[in-house]
């Protein structure tokens, strides 16, 4: 019992070699996990520090209470991707609104991961099929990856509901690309390649960190300025800075009024009364917000166009006006954002900057039941394919060191490490794929080295953050760029499609779906879930079914498919590869109906039932009034090969008397041999044929045959 409730306790009694082993796996982990959960953090639209926050106690949480010995959790680039994507229409990036819904989320999808795994749910996990995982896996790789793109070139990109045309409108920007950006994010990427081929032992990810920081700070790659709007000598940047410094404004001013009226419908709710005025107050400003966020986002292009050089007056005051050469070779300072009144221009290229030092607080995450209600459905999809990600990890490694896994202990531990977090300004985490295969490589034995991890980063919150103020933004999207592009892999949909084409559809659709529903990748799964249980449900529906004919060398196959002649002109026979319930009872009536069509001189009919499975009472019913209305076309039914509780629920609902139980074989071969007797008047087969007449008694053998069955 003990063992069930602290999973934990499995570790000890710790022996020196192991502690040595999780020693040296949680320091090379830790290593990994600092510009990781860093450069995650920033693709979830936070400050770096939550990436910090982040991979401090859920990872040591998760480590405790999760199954498996080698999985690591932490930020990861596909939620912190999907999170962004959930608040952004809630709330604008940066604001405090923002970080306290990321908190939001991730407490609401610990408590749906921690509620599966205690309602031993996790095969919830099946409902989404690999073609659909694999569709949008690459997809979503493919979105994280260019998503960067802005950072790669420091230009703004536009953040709307459609993630292609704000793609387009970060390909426009290329010809104001910041070259010294380009040679930061180039040069990290060439650099890890190097490091992996040529020192794979080396953390190739610190190496980049370091080495892109002292860079970064003996060049001084960042130039920043607070400018006040009278300096602005360009009247055309300067009337472009201050629409978007109104439109910002009146933006966070309905964000506020929102909220209000959401309190207010709260309130009302809670009494179980409506207000119809607020509602249509409500929806007025939901629709002032898409016009305002759309204004913004194209504002927010056009004033990075208007760049500027410094002048220094005679009376000593740094002045902007007009770059005469905004190009490659030029220096411009462009427009960043608005701070207290001034505009903020830079010159060069973006840091992380100040990342304050200390652990988190605790914080009680925003409980707003009208903004939770519509992160519900995200949250789920989130849950689902944050644990998938965590168990194809945890099964592929678990297969190497034959590690037995409960994916139920596993939703556990990750629901209680987005809940524990979410109260220490924690965004969503899940399990790293790169960061536990390191782990077992480098020698872990024990869920230990994780917390080991995360005293690492500790180490870095509390004395080194200082060290980072210098490095470069387009580091980081080259690390991540770096960990996801690798995830492609379109090989695993042209196998779904040799598979069976259908799932290669699903796969494509999938994929194509997720891309064109971006940033709202939840919508992508969703379409991919969809797909694929219609066409269970046509599969169920429709299920296969053959009339059947002999081969040469007398077993039984498809007519059709197989192109055979009929077994005989007088009864056919017709497999049926499905359950007889509810949903395919009228498909079964067609299929028996349509095989009789095709023999006008059949008297009886013969189901091989091996594949009824099972028989509702939609089923029985079907058949029952199948069986009469043959009967009375004077056309027998006949049934073979079905299983005991099919048989047993016949027995029950009388229809086997019905039928008549000589119609009724245990065999499909004693079946064959009957209605060859019967319609034939000889067994079917040479074989048959030479036992049938070396006695004469065979049909004697037969009809006490039939009736023991």
């Amino acid at each position: 019992m003990l063992n069930r409730l602290f999973p934990f306790l499995r570790w000890f009694p710790m022996q020196g070699e192991t502690l040595r082993g999780d020693l040296v796996a949680g320091i090379t982990v830790s290593l990994i996990l600092i510009p990781q959960s860093m450069a995650y953090a920033t693709l979830a639209g936070l400050p770096v520090v939550y990436g910090l926050y982040a991979a401090f106690l859920p990872v040591m949480v998760a480590s405790m209470w999760g199954a498996s010995r080698f999985l690591h959790t932490g930020p990861v680039a596909l939620l912190s991707l999907m999170s962004a994507a959930a608040i952004e229409p809630l709330a604008s990036r940066g604001t405090d609104e923002f970080i306290a819904l990321s908190m939001t989320l991730a407490l609401m999808v610990g408590v749906m991961r921690l509620a599966l795994g205690a309602f031993r749910m996790g095969v919830l996990i099946n409902l989404a099929s690999h073609p659909v995982i694999n569709g949008f896996t690459n997809a979503a790789a493919l979105i994280i990856g260019l998503s960067l793109l802005n950072t790669f070139i420091n230009v703004p990109m536009p953040r709307s509901d459609l993630f292609l045309s704000d793609l387009w409108q970060v390909a426009a920007q290329l010809p104001l690309a910041h070259w010294p950006t380009i040679a930061f994010g180039v040069g990290t990427l060439v650099v890890m390649s190097l490091l992996k081929r040529w020192v794979p032992k080396l953390p190739g990810v610190l190496a980049v960190v370091v080495l892109g920081t002292l860079i970064s700070a003996a060049v001084g790659f960042e130039k920043t300025a607070l400018v006040a709007p009278g300096q602005i000598v360009d009247a055309d940047a300067r009337a472009a800075y201050q629409k978007f410094a109104e439109l910002e404004t009146a933006l966070s001013r309905n964000k506020a009024a929102q909220g209000e009226v959401r309190k207010r419908m709260a309130m009302l709710a809670k009494r179980e009364t409506h207000d119809y005025r607020l509602e249509s107050e409500s929806l007025r400003l939901l629709g002032e917000e898409q016009a305002l966020k759309k204004q913004l986002y194209g504002q927010r292009v056009a004033v990075f166009r208007h760049a500027l050089e410094p002048v220094t007056g005679e009376d000593g005051v740094v002045r902007y006006r007009a770059a005469a050469d905004a190009g490659p070779g030029a220096t411009p300072w462009r427009f960043v954002g608005v701070k207290d009144g001034q505009f903020r221009l830079s010159g060069g290229g973006q840091v992380v900057g100040n990342i304050p030092a200390g652990l988190p607080s605790f914080m009680v995450p925003s409980l707003d039941l009208g903004v939770m209600g519509g992160l519900l459905g995200t949250a789920f999809i989130m849950a689902l394919i944050g644990f998938m990600e965590a168990t194809s990890i945890s099964r592929a490694l678990a297969a190497k060191s034959r590690e037995k896994l409960d994916p139920n202990q596993e939703l556990i531990g990750q629901g209680l490490a987005n809940i524990v977090g979410s109260f220490f300004q924690s965004y969503t985490v899940s399990g790293s794929f790169s960061r536990s295969a390191v782990a077992a490589k480098s020698g872990a034995r024990t869920g230990f080295y994780a917390i080991i991890s995360a005293v690492g980063v500790v180490i870095v919150m509390l004395f080194l953050t200082d060290y980072f103020y210098h490095l470069p933004q387009p580091v980081l999207a080259a690390i991540v760029m770096s960990a996801v592009f690798g995830l492609i892999d379109f090989k695993s949909l042209r196998h779904s499609w040799n598979v069976r084409k259908s799932d290669g559809v699903v796969g494509g659709l999938t994929f194509v779906a997720t891309l064109v529903m971006a940033p709202q990748l939840a919508n992508g799964v969703m379409v991919g879930v969809v797909l694929t249980i219609l066409l269970f449900l046509r599969g169920v529906m429709q299920p296969r079914s053959e009339v059947l004919g002999r081969t040469r060398d007398g077993t039984l196959a498809g007519a059709a498919s197989h192109d055979l002649p009929p077994i005989s002109e007088h009864y056919v026979v017709l497999r049926f590869d499905a359950s007889l319930v509810f949903i395919n009872s009228a498909f079964f009536e067609q299929a028996v109906m349509k095989a009789i069509s095709q023999f006008p001189q059949a008297k009886a009919v013969l189901v091989i039932g091996n594949g009824i499975n099972e028989i509702d009472a939609s089923g029985e019913e079907k058949l029952r009034a199948l069986a009469t209305d043959l009967k009375h076309a004077g056309i027998t039914l006949m049934l073979s090969g079905l299983k005991k509780p099919v048989r047993e629920a016949l027995a029950r609902a009388g229809l086997d008397a019905v039928l008549g139980r000589e119609n009724l074989f245990p065999g499909k071969d004693l079946a064959l041999r009957v209605l060859a007797e019967r319609y034939d008047h000889a067994t079917p087969g040479a074989a048959d044929h030479s036992s049938s007449s070396s006695s004469g008694s065979q049909p004697r053998d037969l009809a006490r045959s039939v009736a023991m069955s």
